[in-house]
């Protein structure tokens, strides 16, 4: 997993404002275009989603697998805890940057895939995710 893909976006509010609904996982389908469904499966001590089932259609990456989640302070990160049929690894994280009164949001996004596929097809493929992830973010945290 050396290719790792990012993308930054401004959002007009505040970090724990944004956390919260990066939090909400199972409102994803509802903002993250690609995402169909997110069950938060345990959370940790901190009451936070500690693994989320995702089921996911991203045109060439379509799966179902479990993701396993770390939240500390301005980063949420995560990586693959259970495999799809596709996926074979995940990892990436949000970085949350306080820019007084607004908060900038860097996503950064790796993908390994157990069928054999062009790196830069999968790379497009991630940008798509990370752009449509962040986009949806921001309008979601904004409408709030």
């Amino acid at each position: 997993m050396a290719d790792r893909t990012t993308s930054s976006i401004v959002i007009g509010a505040s970090r724990s404002t944004v956390l919260a609904v990066i939090a909400d996982f199972p409102s994803y389908p509802e903002w993250a275009g690609q995402v169909k469904s997110a069950q938060v499966l345990t959370t940790g001590d901190d009451g936070l989603p500690a693994t989320v089932r995702f089921v996911l259609d991203a045109g060439v990456i379509s799966d179902d697998y479990v993701l396993a989640y770390t939240w500390v302070d301005e980063l949420v990160s995560w990586r693959i805890a259970e495999a799809g049929k596709m996926v074979s690894g995940l990892t990436g994280s949000y970085r949350l940057a306080d820019k007084g009164g607004s908060t900038e949001v860097t996503y950064e996004l790796a993908v390994d895939l157990k069928v054999p596929m062009i790196g830069m097809i999968k790379r497009k493929a991630e940008k798509v995710i990370i752009d449509t992830a962040l986009k949806g973010l921001k309008k979601r945290v904004e409408k709030a």
